[in-house]
C-alpha cells in the first residue's frame, strides 16, 4: 500500500497521453499560442503593452553585464525566459501538466545552449577559453589535477542547469500534492488541523508562483554568465 501511495504521488510527473498523443508536446506549444503578436494599431492594448514592457526590461537587465558581442543572444534569451515562465506556471493550474518537471526536456534546453556558449568561446578566443581550465599561478604539481577538476566542472554545468530546474519545480509540486491530500483526509476527522494545512498549502502555492518565475530567470541568468565567459 505504501508503494502504491508513493507511485500515486509521482504520477503527476509522468507524461500524460490523450488519444495516443503525448500532452508534453501540446504543453510546449501552448506558450507560443498564448503570446500576442505585433499589432498594427498606433496605441497597443494593455496586455500587449505589458508584454512588450516585460520583454524590453528583461532584455535590458540580462544584457547589461554582457559584452557587445553577446547581445546577439538577446532574442534567444528573451524567448527562452518567456517559454520557461509559461511552462512553469502552466502546471499550477488545475488539471494541467508541468513540462519542466521532466528532466529530459530541461536537458534538451540546457545542453545545446551551454554547448553553443562553449563553441563560441573556442572559436572567438580559444586561448582565453582554454585558459579557464587552468588558473594563473597554479603550482606545476597541481596542474594535471586542476585541469581534470575544471574540465569536470565545465561538463557538469548543463546537468546542473537541468537538475536545478527539475528538482525545484518537482519538490514544490510534490509538497502541494502532499498537503492537499492531507487536507482532504483530515477534513472529517480533525477539521481545525485541516484548515491549518489548507492555509499552509495556500501559502506554498503562492511561493510556488514565485519559484516558477525565479527558476526560469536563474536558468537564463546562468546561461548568460556562461556566455559572458566566452565572449
Amino acid at each position: 500500500m505504501n508503494l502504491a501511495l508513493v507511485l500515486g504521488l509521482f504520477d503527476q510527473f509522468f507524461t500524460p497521453y490523450f488519444l495516443g498523443v503525448p500532452l508534453l508536446a501540446i504543453a510546449i506549444v501552448t506558450p507560443w499560442v498564448l503570446l500576442l503578436g505585433p499589432s498594427n494599431r498606433v496605441v497597443n492594448g494593455r496586455t500587449l503593452g505589458v508584454q512588450n514592457s516585460f520583454v524590453m526590461n528583461f532584455a535590458k537587465q540580462i544584457l547589461l553585464p554582457l559584452n557587445v558581442g553577446a547581445h546577439k543572444w538577446a532574442l534567444l534569451f528573451t524567448a527562452l525566459m518567456i517559454n520557461l515562465i509559461s511552462l512553469n506556471l502552466l502546471g499550477l493550474l488545475p488539471y494541467t501538466f508541468t513540462p519542466t518537471t521532466q528532466l529530459p526536456l530541461n536537458m534538451g534546453f540546457a545542453i545545446p545552449l551551454w554547448l553553443g556558449t562553449v563553441l563560441i568561446g573556442l572559436r572567438n578566443q580559444p586561448t582565453i577559453a582554454l585558459g579557464h581550465l587552468l588558473p594563473e599561478g597554479t603550482p606545476a604539481p597541481l596542474i594535471p589535477v586542476l585541469i581534470i577538476i575544471e574540465t569536470i566542472s565545465l561538463f557538469v554545468r548543463p546537468f546542473a542547469l537541468g537538475v536545478r530546474l527539475t528538482a525545484n519545480l518537482a519538490a514544490g509540486h510534490l509538497l502541494i500534492q502532499l498537503l492537499s491530500s492531507a487536507t482532504l483526509f483530515l477534513v472529517d476527522k480533525m477539521w481545525p488541523v485541516a484548515i491549518l494545512t489548507g492555509l499552509v498549502m495556500t501559502v506554498l502555492t503562492l511561493l510556488e508562483l514565485a519559484v516558477a518565475v525565479i527558476q526560469a530567470y536563474v536558468f537564463v541568468l546562468l546561461l548568460s554568465l556562461y556566455l559572458q565567459e566566452n565572449t
